[in-house]
């Protein structure tokens, strides 16, 4: 965490400070669409926490918000096995980087109806067109591992998103909630072990050693282990 950084201990009281925050703009967004980011390692609570925000703003601003995962950009499995990626899906490379940004560029630049993909995790694969951002969406909450990443092309979302929060969770338990996704989601125990202190862990230290700073820092804190947290 850098020096002055806004830092926001969450869940807790600090569920309503990044709601209020969210809101504020939320209420911006009638001149033009705005987009709040939600950067963090593998299964840090970033997706969580976009999903709850999501869900408590439709409720205050019915039709005003939409979630937006950079995950959905993944490449495809056929793509990542003709590349012979298959086995480090999730790294930076493995994703059109720069089809989510011109994507997000093309939200904040129009006020017309987006279609955007959304990732399903059964399948491991994206569906096109299963977002619908309309004309009276005024905010964007989107969230993925590298979102504050300094590299190309993930440095120059700086440029588009107009927030950026960073997710921080204890690695010890960071690294449980991804073994039990990954069992969760049918993979042999051997296999997703050495996912989770494989592939998925070196993603995390590049996140880690190569993260640009965020408007506000979440210290996620938990006291057990929670399955599904992205």
């Amino acid at each position: 965490m850098t020096e002055g950084m806004e830092r926001v201990d969450w869940p807790g009281s600090g569920t309503d400070v990044l709601a209020e925050r969210a809101a504020r703009l939320l209420e911006q967004g009638s001149e033009r669409r705005r987009i709040l980011g939600i950067a963090g390692a593998p299964a840090s609570g970033k997706s969580t926490l976009a999903a709850q925000l999501v869900e408590r703003l439709g409720g205050q601003y019915p039709g005003r918000v939409a979630l937006l995962g950079m995950d959905a950009f993944h490449l495809a499995q056929r793509i990542l096995d003709r590349r012979g990626q298959a086995a480090i899906k999730g790294a930076p490379e493995t994703f059109d980087g720069l089809g989510y940004l011109r994507l997000l560029e093309r939200i904040t630049q129009t006020s017309e109806t987006v279609y955007a993909p959304v990732f399903e995790r059964g399948i491991e694969d994206s569906i096109a067109h299963a977002v619908e951002i309309t004309p009276d969406t005024w905010l964007i909450i989107t969230e993925g591992n590298y979102l504050l990443l300094d590299a190309e092309p993930w440095r120059q979302l700086r440029h588009v998103v107009d927030e950026t929060w960073f997710v921080s969770l204890e690695e010890k338990v960071r690294q449980e909630r991804l073994l039990h996704r990954h069992l969760a989601f049918g993979h042999e125990p051997t296999e997703a072990r050495e996912r989770t202190l494989g592939s998925d862990q070196h993603n995390a230290e590049l996140i880690s050693t190569r993260r640009l700073t965020p408007d506000v820092w979440i210290e996620h804190v938990v006291d057990h282990v929670v399955e599904h947290e992205g």
